[in-house]
Formats: C-alpha cells, structure tokens, sequence
C-alpha cells in the first residue's frame, strides 16, 4: 500500500503540465501543494519516528532529491544516514523508601534508565549535580556507593529546555564519582502528571554506547522538599535509601536522515557549506500523539513539519536549478518531535567537517497566525538580517522577529544542535506572533490536515526560504555570532576565531 501511494505521488509530480513560477525561482504553487499533501496524507500515519509512514516520507524526500542531481555525501549510501535508535520503556516494578517514608512508582517517583537494581544505600544531596568553570557540586562530597538526590537543571537555568539538555551529563557526573543511583527533584513549571504521562511510557533516544552511567539507576521524584528526610539530607543526617528497579527495556528502532550534497561553482567558496534543514517526522497517531478524538486520531503534522519540509525542497529545486557559489548541504531529520534525536547525531557524526559548514537556515514551526509575515527564530544573532528581510519583501511580506520569547523557542528546534557546536543557525518559521489559540487549535493536534493550510501562502512562505538560502549561499561574507551571543565562544572554537 505505502509502495504504491508513494509511486502515485512520484509519477503524479513528473507528469504535471508546466504551470508559470515566481521569476528566478522554480517553484510552483502546485508543487508545493502535492508535497505538502502528500507528506501529510493520513496514509502515512503521523510520520512517526520508525515507523512505516516515517519510512516512505523519507524515500520522497531521497527520491525528490535524488530527480535533482543531489549527490551522496562520502560515506552516506544512497542519501540515507542511518540514525542508531533504541525505545525504551519504564521498569514494570519498582519500589522506592527514603528513611522511613515510602513512594510509589509512577506515581510518586519515574525511573527513566538503569538496569535491574536492588541495593540498599546512604542518600547525599548535591546540589544541582554540576560541574562546569564556575561550580564543582561533587568538590568534597563522598557519594560513592550511595543515592544521590540533586536539584533540576543548572545554577545557571532550571527552564525546561535546559533541564532536559542537562540530564545525561548530570547522569555521567554521579556515575564518575560512584553514585549507585540518581534522582532529580521535580520543580518545572508544569505539572507533575504530565510529566509523567510524557515519560512514564516508551521513548526513543539514541543508541550509545555501554557506560557507567547507563547501568546506574535514574529517575526523578516529585518534589519532596517539604519532607523531614530532605531536610535531613540538607543537613548532613544520614539518611537510608532503599530502592528495587526490574529495570529499563529497550529495543532497536530503524530510522535516518535524508542527506544530499549540491557542490558549488566557485573555486574557493565551494569549500564552504551552507546547510539546510528540517525535521519530517511528526507525532503518529492515537497515544503517540497526544489527545485526540475517535472521529480522528491520525496526527497529520501539515504545518509541523510538512511545511518545512516543503520548503526544505523548495529552496534544494531552486539551488539545484542555478547552484550557488557556496556548496549546499541538505538534511531532512528524522526524530525531532522526540528530542531533536536525528539532528543531534548529524551533529556529533557530520558528512562534511561542521569547521566547513558556515551556517545552518532550518525550517521548522508549530503553524502561522499571519499570513503577513515568516518568523525568524535568531533573526538578530547571526548577521543575515539584510538577506531575510530582502527575501521575505520580495513577496511582501515581513519579519517577526523572534516572537514568543517566553517560549524559548531558538532553543527548541534542530537549529541548536548546530549552534551549541558553533555553527551559525536560524530557524526559519511560518508567521507566529504568539502561542494563541489559532496556533493551539493545530499544534500537535488530528486538525493539522493539508487541507487546512494556505496554499498560497505556503508558496510564499517557500519562496522566501528558497531567496534566503541563496543570499547566504552567495554572499562572500560568511555569518556569525554577535559578539556576546551565547554561542559565540563555540564559534570561535569552532572556526578557530580569537
């Protein structure tokens, strides 16, 4: 069935009549259309990362890329960069016992990694669990071979986004100084069942290697602050940890990244790479993705990520058809809806040196309220203001500016798993001027159908990514970080900037 639905669209797309493009582009509004449709069809159940509709969305990206001259990186077969995935789920039993008070799993308590334990064992706060040039929480502290309970986050930040980038390090740090488990207190700022309900059912993460800190049991607690044995522990007064875990099971999951190469046409700039990117996975259906009705459980994912991913087409067709000085780089990820899983490896396993790769424009949203604007996520960070404003007036439209800012959505998307190495990223993003409900009624919901979008402007929306890319791609000043952004000190590393 995927196979011939596939084949359909392919053969639909080839045979089309001509219709008229936006001068200097070779986009059409039917193109867009017919992708947008088809990756969105109920066919491919929600894109799910591993999942069979995740597989065929990949293929026609490949295929698309593939009908555009776009080349295999050295090492990457036939566009596909495996992507080495396991699901994991929580332990079937568990208990927990701090001093004399007992907590029940899944309610009280979720274990999120370690193998089978029972042990019995002093507890010691250490404060956040960190470790950077400013904070040592372990310099003094004997934790080895007890339970270690520490505070969510950083010193620095306990927003959710740097709570959950913070995990495995802070799992590493307790192992490397011989903690036998380690819990963290919950104090986001949403509630502890939807914590739960998001956790405490399988997920997906990457495959790593055997280490210390993956055998040591992991969890968080709910906040216990208020509690007589926390506030022994504070204080020194032994207290006793008595914990079971029958442990985490996992499993292999198949995915990949789509990965073409369009090489440049000038001699010397063609050593640098500009890369593109979004994510095409989405949600999948039912309790995968979250509340959804009996009239429809299908999370179609139109506007997360199928306008992306359009758009990611787009601008590979119009450089494709007039290559830039600047060679290109084209990545569509899978398992971002997951924790920017697909972007994270391509990261840490780069087809091209990321010291060669001068700028990243990801193209990613939650959806639009205005059709008047394309939003930029990073717009003022990086030095491409001129190029995003020239491309989004030459449809007339403007730019939003990093809007929602309580959301902290730069650090939300694929764009930082480039600029935490260094690389100069944005996010480009459909019209949002706030999380209101229109963007609500779609965001992650069954509504979010292809026959809910503006086609025209989808178009639009593609024809600025396309301009865009293309400005950067030709532009002989190479972008970078504003001097005291955050990732800065990354970049220089990275480019070997003083």
């Amino acid at each position: 069935m995927y196979a011939f639905i596939l084949m359909t669209f392919l053969l639909t797309g080839a045979i089309a009549q001509p219709h008229e493009s936006r001068p200097g582009n070779d986009i059409s509004r039917e193109d867009v259309e017919m992708q947008l449709r088809f990756l969105a069809d109920d066919a491919l159940k929600g894109r799910y990362t591993g999942s069979e509709g995740g597989a065929v969305a990949a293929a026609f990206i490949k295929g698309t890329l593939l009908s555009l001259g776009y080349q295999s990186p050295e090492g990457v077969e036939g566009l596909y960069q495996p992507v080495p995935l396991q699901a994991v789920s929580p332990p079937d039993s568990s208990a927990l016992t701090i001093g004399s008070e007992q907590y029940i799993h899944l309610q009280d308590y979720l274990i999120l990694g370690g193998k089978p334990t029972e042990l019995t064992a002093n507890a010691v706060f250490a404060g956040y669990g960190w470790r950077d040039d400013n904070q040592d929480d372990y310099e003094g502290l004997d934790v080895d071979g007890k339970v270690v309970f520490v505070l969510p986050g950083t010193p620095e930040g306990q927003d959710p986004n740097t709570v959950f980038q913070a995990m495995q390090e802070k799992r590493k740090l307790a192992a490397s100084h011989g903690a036998v488990a380690l819990f963290e207190l919950y104090r986001l700022n949403f509630p502890w069942n939807f914590f739960l309900r998001y956790f405490g059912k399988e997920s997906m993460r990457l495959t790593e290697e055997s280490e210390a800190h993956q055998s040591m049991t992991y969890g968080w607690i709910n906040d216990i602050s208020g509690s007589e044995t926390w506030a022994d522990m504070q204080k020194g007064i032994p207290t006793e940890v008595g914990l079971f875990s029958s442990g985490f099971r996992e499993r292999p999951i198949n995915s990949r990244n789509v990965v073409g190469i369009l090489p440049g046409t000038d001699s010397l700039l063609s050593q640098e790479y500009i890369i593109l990117t979004a994510h095409y996975d989405h949600v999948g259906v039912g309790e995968q993705g979250g509340r959804y009705s009996s009239e429809d459980s299908i999370f179609n994912g139109a506007r997360d990520n199928a306008m992306g991913v359009v758009a990611l087409l787009g601008a590979a067709k119009s450089l494709a058809k007039s290559p830039p000085a600047r060679s290109v780089i084209v990545v569509a990820f899978t398992g971002e809806e997951l924790g920017l899983l697909g972007s994270s490896y391509y990261a840490e396993n780069p087809v091209i040196p990321l010291s060669q790769t001068i700028f990243n424009l990801n193209m990613d949203g939650g959806g639009y309220n205005t059709t008047e604007h394309v939003s930029v996520f990073g717009y003022d960070r990086v030095g491409v203001q001129s190029h995003l404003d020239l491309a989004a007036s030459q449809e007339n439209l403007n730019v939003l500016a990093d809007p929602a800012p309580r959301q902290n959505l730069y650090d939300r998307s694929d764009n930082v798993s480039f600029a935490k190495k260094g690389v100069p990223a944005i996010t480009f993003s459909p019209g949002l001027t706030d999380f209101d409900e229109e963007i609500g009624k779609y965001y992650h919901r069954p509504e979010d159908e292809a026959s809910s979008v503006d086609m025209d402007y989808l178009l639009k929306y593609c024809l600025v990514a396309a301009r865009t890319a293309r400005l950067i791609a030709n532009d002989i000043q190479r972008p970078f970080w504003v001097e005291g952004d955050a990732y800065e000190p990354q970049g220089k590393l990275l480019y070997g900037v003083k």
